[in-house]
């Protein structure tokens, strides 16, 4: 069976743009499981926010909804050092068990208050960039994959020089890698929990915007498949790595599609997962995640 070079590479473009929302997301969820050594299976549910409040804010203000990324992550971030302050400081230490039952009853309580304010009808916008596309070779890309990558690589680029360069970042790094270390050098573990918490959720928010420029449809119970996918390339990629992060979101968001493509849609998400127990059998610390001593 021959291959269209051209649809071939709409498949590849399309597989980025969608490694672009896990990556975003997945980074978020691996910064605070390597900080605070949590695992929030409420996380998808901060996408789904975000996509709720650039929505809301889209038709109040009628605003280029890609510059409403600007709203949607400090609200986000707001939400999201309340959850860590109210909902897992209390019971951090405390066994992964009440962990657990405290981000799956987030996962009920953020569903239902979204349903109340904002009903669960299916919701959608359209990006002002929908029409346009971008000649490369012989096929025409759509303008909103290229801004939503490139936006994805600003993002991780911002994120990547404030852990690498500024004193927040360094005790951040620090506390992630010897937590009583940190603390006996002065840093205050506690704040940077709650900063890590925030700007995990943060990154959340900016998969949630984009998922929503980009023309998806949501609804208050679309975060639990994000999420799913999500956890899915933490553990690709390895726990607590946002390199790991980054290229298990890409290789994920690449396999998916091809697999929808060559395959059916059927196969879109087994494939993934099959190139996850792939990579486990022969790694099973993932891609860049560190052996156990």
């Amino acid at each position: 069976m021959s291959i269209d070079t051209g649809v071939l590479l709409q498949v590849i473009f399309w597989g980025l743009y969608a490694g672009c929302i896990y990556i975003l997301l997945a980074t978020g969820l691996n910064l605070i499981f390597g900080v605070m050594k949590i695992v929030n299976f409420a996380h998808g549910e901060f996408l789904m926010v975000s996509a709720y409040v650039t929505f809301t804010l889209f038709l109040f203000t009628g605003l280029n909804p890609y510059l409403l990324m600007l709203a949607s992550i400090p609200v986000l971030m707001l939400i999201g050092i309340c959850v860590e302050r109210l909902c897992f400081r209390p019971i951090l230490g405390t066994g992964k068990l009440n962990e657990i039952f405290v981000s799956l009853g987030l996962i009920y309580i953020i569903q239902n208050l979204a349903a109340r304010l904002w009903t669960d009808e299916w919701r959608t916008i359209q990006s002002p960039y929908v029409a346009m596309t971008i000649p490369v070779g012989d096929v025409k890309l759509p303008f909103d994959y290229l801004i939503i990558v490139t936006l994805t690589i600003l993002i991780l680029v911002t994120l990547y020089l404030f852990l690498k360069h500024t004193r927040t970042g360094r005790a951040i790094r620090a506390t992630s890698q010897n937590r009583k270390g940190a603390m006996l050098m002065g840093v205050d573990v506690e704040r940077m929990d709650m900063l890590s918490f925030g700007i995990g959720t943060a990154l959340a928010a900016a998969a949630g915007t984009l998922w929503v420029v980009s023309g998806q449809v949501f609804n208050p119970y679309m975060g639990s498949i994000p999420a799913i996918k999500a956890f899915a390339i933490v553990i690709l990629g390895g726990l607590g790595s946002i390199p790991g992060a980054i290229i298990g979101g890409l290789l994920y968001g690449l396999v998916e599609n091809l697999a929808a493509f060559t395959l059916g849609g059927a196969w879109k998400d087994a494939i993934s997962f099959v190139l996850l127990i792939f990579v486990l059998i022969i790694r099973p610390t993932g891609l860049f995640g560190e052996a156990a001593e």
